[in-house]
């Protein structure tokens, strides 16, 4: 397996992000891009492994991380979820200009429902897989739930993820309560793939039900039996891989 390439590029809000790109083994497939959940980083499980089971197959992944997080420059508390979505963006912009077209987005969590929101920006982009999405993002609420009040009266409150001390401004919550993923599913024009377990936790399958009926075709569902949310266990996150590979096929070529 290849070292992964470190890149830089700008953010749509200013700061440098920090990403990996996970070249494709053997014959080029195609090209995607990954987007993490709410506060964890193009280094956690799900990212990594699901980007670098891609590359084996030939396709190769750029995953960064946000604003504020990991090696990314900037304050995560300026960003919002339309930040997000306009970063996503702007990361597939970044490998276009170094002439890899990218085909497929995929998202992990907060991020998947940030990949559906971004493909609208993106015309190349010709599949999009979500695994374990909220149907609603400002169902990320439930992370911070204990501060709402106080943020919305004092504007911001600390928010501590992981032993980091993150700020959770007014914007991001006013930002995730007035997203339409409904509407951005319905007129999405992508074939989709929702992938979701049925025992998770963080954010229920039911999110994936809704997702799926919002879509249109061709759209495509998996159930990851036995899976967490954070896909955890290596395996599961190669087997997630394995099987956006197979279905993404069509959409790399041309």
């Amino acid at each position: 397996m290849g070292v992964a390439e470190r890149v830089w590029f700008s953010s749509t809000s200013g700061p440098r992000l920090a990403g990996l790109v996970d070249h494709p083994e053997g014959q080029v497939r195609g090209w995607g891009v990954f987007s993490h959940g709410f506060t964890l980083g193009k280094d956690s499980p799900a990212a990594s492994r699901i980007c670098k089971q891609l590359a084996r197959e030939g396709i190769g992944m750029l995953r960064f991380d946000n604003l504020g997080l990991g090696d990314s420059e900037g304050d995560w508390g300026d960003g919002s979820f339309s930040h997000k979505v306009a970063d996503t963006a702007q990361a597939v912009r970044h490998l276009s200009e170094a002439g890899r077209d990218v085909r497929l987005l995929v998202g992990h969590s907060f991020g998947g429902a940030a990949v559906i929101a971004a493909a609208h920006e993106v015309p190349s982009v010709r599949a999009v897989a979500s695994v374990g999405a909220p149907y609603e993002p400002s169902h990320v609420e439930h992370n911070y739930d204990a501060l709402v009040e106080r943020i919305m009266g004092e504007g911001e409150a600390p928010f501590l993820v992981g032993g980091k001390a993150l700020t959770l401004r007014r914007h991001f919550i006013e930002d995730v309560r007035a997203v339409d993923l409904h509407d951005q599913i319905r007129t999405l024009r992508r074939a989709l793939l929702v992938m979701h377990s049925p025992t998770d936790n963080t954010v229920g399958i039911a999110n994936a039900s809704e997702i799926f009926r919002a879509a249109r075709h061709p759209r495509s569902f998996v159930s990851l039996e036995g899976a967490d949310h954070l896909l955890t266990e290596r395996d599961q996150a190669r087997r997630a891989a394995r099987i956006i590979s197979a279905w993404v096929d069509p959409y790399l070529a041309g």
